[in-house]
């Protein structure tokens, strides 16, 4: 018999029920739209992730204290910054940072409680792809003057003076009095930080001013960003900061007591978590298809057993077992391709659907149409060929004789 025949005789065979036809594909529909679903919010938590990392600055290595290492925490200070500048081949800038307890700030009658102060070098802006909207930020003179001088955040501006004009305007931070030289451009949040509700100062009046309490007195600080002069010299600068730090802090290379990271690195950390949410989801798009593959092979069965003598009929006129093994094996091609095609067009609807509606960034990975549409064909032939085999076996006498 004719392919053409036996495709014609296929499509008849599933066009008698329609609706059971559809219920069918429900299972593999699902399945193939969670694969698309599934990948796409993978992809876009990815993209995010790295968008994050990189609003951090171009080029950044971060300098910290290693983890689990006691007394580790204590042990950057501000002249291992200056000694990288001095010292590291390959580096546009550097800077130096260092967070005292929250303060509360007031200005213009109003109060912010627990207001996140940081303190920094002159080249922040710069190290940091950060620019300045309104004014300007403290020079190194102003730094080493320890001048009481502060730019402030977006949000901070925004909230202590709304549409007023800061700059030359007082504050009290804590119990000191500062004057208003700046106001950062709006960041937002980048990786659970609120850029715009921070204000900063020159470290080494933070260090005068608001360490005095704190477990990390003098001068220490909590990071140390530097910003190498393109990705090729990377590699360059953390081994240069490496043999310079260890040197300094008299301790080995191979066990340092910082640690020297890159955003690749901090990104590869990251996706570490989104790739075990990926299996988690893969798991359940899998479980789906196989729930759909189950159905369409149970219709099969059913429909062999309805059309019993359709078979013994198709037999005693000519047709072998492989035109009626074929036969039931393409309608439930059909019906693993037709809620395939449904499943893909739901899954990039969904997929723009849930970007725009929701919070969780959707970014649709082209592979993963036909990597959902080959593997629902897949479920249609695995799970209709033993429906099909049952069919093509039946005996055609057996078959005519069925009620």
């Amino acid at each position: 018999m004719k392919l053409s025949k036996i495709l014609k005789t296929a499509w008849e065979g599933l066009m008698l029920n329609k609706v059971r036809s559809f219920l069918t594909t429900l299972g593999v529909i699902i399945g193939v739209a969670s694969v698309i679903i599934m990948l796409a919010v993978s992809s876009g938590a990815e993209a995010a992730i790295a968008d994050q990392i990189n609003a951090l600055g171009a080029n950044l290595i971060i300098v910290s204290p290693a983890r689990g290492i006691p007394g580790s925490a204590r042990t950057l200070v501000i002249e291992d910054a200056i000694a990288i500048g001095e010292s590291v081949v390959g580096i546009t800038g550097y800077s130096a940072e260092q967070a005292p307890p929250a303060q509360n700030i007031k200005a213009n009658n109003v109060t912010l409680e627990s207001i996140a102060v940081i303190g920094t070098t002159a080249e922040f802006p710069q190290v940091r792809d950060y620019d300045v909207a309104l004014g300007r930020y403290f020079s190194s003179d102003e730094d080493d003057r320890k001048a009481k001088v502060t730019v402030l955040g977006a949000g901070i501006a925004s909230d202590l003076f709304g549409g007023e004009d800061p700059i030359g305007q007082s504050i009290t931070v804590g119990s000191t009095k500062l004057t208003i030289i700046g106001v950062m451009e709006s960041k937002g949040i980048v990786s659970d930080v609120d850029y715009d509700g921070r204000i900063y100062l020159p470290i080494n009046l933070v260090f005068q001013k608001f360490m005095i309490t704190s477990s990390l007195r003098g001068d220490r600080v909590r990071t140390i960003y530097v910003k190498a002069e393109s990705q090729e010299r990377i590699e360059s600068v953390i081994e240069q900061v490496t043999v310079l730090l260890a040197s300094r802090h008299d301790v080995e290379v191979s066990s340092p007591d910082f640690s020297v990271q890159t955003q690749q690195d901090i990104i590869s950390a990251q996706e570490a978590t989104t790739e075990a949410f990926r299996d988690l989801l893969a798991w359940v798009a899998a479980v789906s298809l196989v729930v759909g593959g189950i159905g369409i092979m149970n219709i099969m069965l059913v429909s062999v057993t309805e059309r019993t003598r359709e078979i013994g009929l198709r037999q005693a006129l000519g047709a072998r077992p492989t035109d009626v093994l074929m036969q039931f094996l393409l309608e439930a091609v059909f019906l693993s391709l037709a809620g395939g095609l449904i499943g893909v067009l739901v899954g990039i609807g969904g997929s723009y659907l849930f970007g725009i509606l929701g919070e969780m960034p959707m970014k649709i990975v082209p592979a993963s149409i036909p990597l959902a549409f080959g593997a629902a064909a897949a479920v249609g032939i695995f799970f209709g060929y033993y429906p099909a085999t049952r069919a093509a076996r039946l005996d055609p006498i057996v078959a005519l004789r069925h009620e």
